[in-house]
């Protein structure tokens, strides 16, 4: 089997030869420097480096207007970029107008895509994290009392764009998977209620959902903290399946498996113990192995690997997580 091939049945539940050897997420930017200092070659790009680890290579592409916003250079992004509907018409709406895709790139991914070498991860904001990012962490939650108007609104448009972009992708190729960029929840659970959920996100995805469905591409949604109880919320919107599955927001992916024996998941490996070693990192890999064996569920580091892990220790992990892929072969 080749890569796409390989991950396509993982994630539908369907024998393969092993699981692909990925790192889903990546790695910090301080982790390479590290690495390199420690004898990683310099000048690699990302697909390289995954090639020079022997891991299976995704190429992603993150699509959202936020990237033509013109920020000021002395702004936290946590401060956001607008405080009201004025400063969204000037600085947020034109760019919403004009969807940007680099079908050059798309064709070269699809190339790669159609002979097996690549997964296609096409990557959208969701509709907590863009007003998120566009009103700023702490305007953005009392925007759901005082801004809901605007939010809609905000989330309307993004909804119109990511649908622009995504019939302009179709075009050339389906992507083998459509992530959601979703961060709405922490160490205990979700930053917005049910309600909240249903009237600012729901609506968004069933209107871009069926469409990547009848495409091909599976809908993921990547939210970081515990998201564990508000799975049945994700699956009645349409999503099927989630990362990173932070070990250290309390996630247990066995325990999720048993609750919810259809839920696709990426991740789950506690990147704080890799630093430790062998042991360790084989002790963290029989943990997951229930997982791993039930389908549809793809060992890699819960976030990307931080850079208290040396250029080693990283190598050992990837040998022991080859290992541990090749227990589902013959599923």
């Amino acid at each position: 089997m080749n890569t796409r091939e390989r991950f396509k049945a993982v994630m539908n539940f369907q024998p393969v030869d092993r699981l692909p050897a990925m790192e889903w997420i990546c790695w910090w930017d301080k982790t390479i420097e590290r690495w390199r200092s420690e004898g990683l070659p310099s000048g690699l790009s990302r697909e390289d480096t995954l090639r020079h680890f022997g891991l299976e290579v995704h190429e992603r592409m993150w699509l959202s207007p936020r990237f033509q916003i013109s920020r000021q250079q002395d702004k936290a992004r946590s401060a956001g970029i607008i405080e009201t509907e004025a400063d969204y018409e000037r600085m947020v709406l034109p760019c919403c107008s004009k969807p940007v895709v680099d079908l050059e790139k798309v064709k070269r991914i699809a190339e790669k895509q159609k002979r097996g070498e690549v997964i296609f991860d096409l990557t959208l904001d969701g509709f907590f994290w863009y007003p998120r990012e566009i009103f700023g962490v702490e305007r953005h939650l009392f925007a759901f009392f005082d801004q809901p108007e605007l939010m809609r609104r905000m989330n309307e448009d993004l909804c119109r764009y990511h649908l622009s972009c995504l019939e302009q992708v179709l075009e050339i190729t389906v992507p083998d998977v459509l992530q959601f960029a979703e961060d709405l929840s922490y160490n205990n659970g979700p930053m917005l209620s049910k309600e909240q959920f249903d009237e600012f996100v729901t609506p968004y995805y069933r209107r871009i959902i069926p469409r990547i469905k009848d495409a091909g591409a599976i809908p993921l949604v990547d939210t970081d903290g515990n998201m564990t109880e508000i799975i049945p919320w994700f699956q009645e919107a349409g999503i099927e399946g989630c990362s990173p599955l932070e070990r250290m927001a309390g996630v247990d992916v066995v325990g999720i498996r048993k609750r919810f024996p259809e839920w696709k998941m990426i991740g789950g490996f506690d990147k704080t113990i890799m630093h430790l070693g062998e042991a360790a990192i084989r002790k963290e890999f029989e943990r997951l192995l229930p997982a791993i064996v039930s389908g549809g569920y793809i060992p890699t580091t819960d976030h990307q690997t931080p850079p208290d892990v040396s250029l080693e220790t990283y190598g050992t992990y990837v040998g022991i997580l080859k290992e541990y892929c090749g227990k589902l072969a013959g599923m």
